[in-house]
This record gives structure tokens, sequence and C-alpha cells, in this order.
């Protein structure tokens, strides 16, 4: 079993940006109406689909409210991601931090209002 998580939006073009041009994401297919991306590693996918296009059921149709979702995006090295980032100018929400539970993590939002956790899992504190 796979899982694509996907998003109803307007901002095909502002989302095709930041998740290329910022998170180095590829595209997998798009069309006037559908973007399918995929992690660097091609390991995972997130599409985005315009919304009230009359190719999709109702239930596809309601665009993203840019509330009540999150992505976490798990990477080797957070901190060297986190310097890349910052170089590009990239606002940041969180400052990279260690959790107690084990993350060492910073967060950024997609033009969509989605927040991005990205984390390197280091070991709980005792």
């Amino acid at each position: 079993m796979k899982l694509n998580a996907g998003i109803i939006t307007e901002k095909l073009t502002e989302t095709k940006e930041f998740y290329t041009n910022i998170l180095d994401f590829g595209v997998r297919f798009e069309n006037d109406f559908y973007l399918l991306m995929n992690t660097p590693d091609k390991s995972a996918e997130i599409s985005f689909l315009q919304p009230n296009h009359p190719s999709q059921k109702p239930i596809f149709q309601t665009p993203f409210n840019g509330k009540g979702v999150y992505l976490t995006i798990e990477v080797e090295k957070v901190d060297t991601i986190y310097k890349k980032l910052k170089n590009k100018g990239v606002k940041i929400e969180v400052e990279i931090r260690d959790e107690p539970w084990g993350d060492r993590h910073f967060a950024i939002v997609d033009p969509n209002g989605i927040g991005i956790d990205i984390v390197t899992y280091t070991k709980p504190e005792e």
C-alpha cells in the first residue's frame, strides 16, 4: 500500500515553484489542473489539485482553507537543510531546536499555509 496526500489549491504555480526551488522536489506529473510531486529521493509523493475542476467529483472540488494540515519531512542532516533554506531567504516559522522527545527540527510554511516540520530524529532525553 502506498499513500499520496493531496491538497486542493488555487496556487498550483506558486506551490510548484516552492517545492521545486525550496525543497528540491521533482515533478512526477502535471497538467493544467493537477500536480504530482516527489521528494528528492523519490520515496514519497504529494499532489495538488485545482479546485472546482469539472473533471473532478464534488468531494475533490473544495479548496483547502489553509489550516489544520502539516507535513513532516525527515532528513539526515537537519542543520544542513536549515542553513541552506536560511541562505535562500526562506522565512523560518519555528527556529531550529532540540525537543526532549528526540526531534531536532525547524518549520517553514508553504504557499498554501501548510506548516512543514523538517526534522532529524535523535535519541529522546532520559
